[in-house]
């Protein structure tokens, strides 16, 4: 399978999660399974909670948002990708994250909003930068692990203050550049781990190990580092695509996101082909604060593969390497 075919499978993937998740969000574990208990049964793109059957939320739309600007701009432009965060957030999306809201509102510059959010609350270690991630994490995926690391954390911190977001978001962008490459993702847990902060490594250590369940969470996995820790999970006790999906819905609470981050892991690891037609043929990406632009699967794949070989391209890597 090539680089492109699994950059695909991420960002296909991540979406395909997101839709498929939002209607169970902040609902209890098992729900998920509870309604649909045959894996394949068809019915799941079931819409609900303000969602239509197959449409994306927030997560999706701003990783929309972070590629039209890295194809556009033809490299990582932080003031430009803040001023589209910003445009979609003045449409009035039908989700924003509270803390996501308030930094984009706030009128402050891109480079001040977050750190100024950050500094009123102290509070802003929530999974809204992780669950943008898959699109970025495709672009950067060639140019090596440092890079695509720092890559990760910069845009993480266009939002969110809290360098913990930083660190879960470049651990998910190293995950990702190891499964492009035809590597198993969890294999590359140990390197990622040596490059996150040292303030922060203990948290991400503990929520990847092998023996981490989601049950001995400490916080709700709206925060970034059990959101990335129970989609790791998700990958790791199951086999296929649709298991890690379905397996990330049932944990319960932030599904939506939970279910977006584990779909893009598994999406890079299975590729394409392993997300089922019954889920990707109802995916769309409305996007607010674009017209009537919405994207479908064919779009989306196009997304993807102008990501991938744009990365290929500036670091002198095969796209079709697997």
């Amino acid at each position: 399978m090539s680089r492109v075919e699994r950059a695909v499978g991420a960002v296909v993937g991540s979406a395909v999660g997101d839709a498929l998740g939002a209607p169970f969000e902040f609902g209890p574990p098992g729900a998920f399974s509870a309604r649909f208990p045959d894996p394949g049964g068809g019915g799941e793109m079931c819409g609900g909670g303000g969602w239509e059957p197959g449409e994306a939320t927030d997560d999706t739309q701003m990783a929309v948002l972070v590629a039209d600007s890295l194809l556009q701009r033809g490299d990582l432009d932080l003031p430009d990708v803040f001023a589209r965060f910003r445009r979609w957030a003045a449409a009035e999306p039908k989700d924003i994250g509270l803390q996501t809201e308030d930094v984009l509102t706030n009128g402050l510059p891109w480079d001040r909003a977050a750190a100024h959010h950050f500094r009123v609350n102290h509070r802003a270690a929530g999974n809204g930068s992780l669950m943008r991630a898959s699109t970025s994490a495709v672009r950067f995926a060639a140019a090596g692990r440092a890079l695509t690391m720092d890559a990760a954390r910069r845009l993480a911190a266009l939002t969110h203050g809290d360098p913990a977001a930083w660190e879960g978001t470049a651990v998910f962008h190293e995950l990702v550049r190891s499964a492009l490459s035809g590597a198993d993702p969890l294999d590359a847990l140990p390197d990622a781990l040596a490059l996150v902060h040292p303030d922060h490594c203990e948290r991400y250590a503990t929520v990847l190990a092998p023996d981490w369940h989601p049950d001995r969470a400490t916080e709700f996995n709206g925060a970034v580092w059990p959101c990335l820790g129970s989609a790791v999970w998700a990958l790791r006790a199951t086999d296929s695509f649709e298991g890690a999906v379905r397996a990330a819905i049932d944990l319960g609470g932030d599904t939506d996101t939970v279910a977006a981050v584990t779909g893009g892991l598994a999406g890079a690891r299975y590729g394409p082909a392993a997300i089922p037609a019954r889920w990707t043929d109802p995916l769309h990406v409305p996007l607010p604060g674009s017209g009537d632009r919405v994207l479908r699967l064919p779009e989306l794949v196009d997304l993807a593969r102008g990501l991938a070989e744009a990365g290929a391209r500036d670091s002198g890597v095969s796209a079709d390497l697997g």
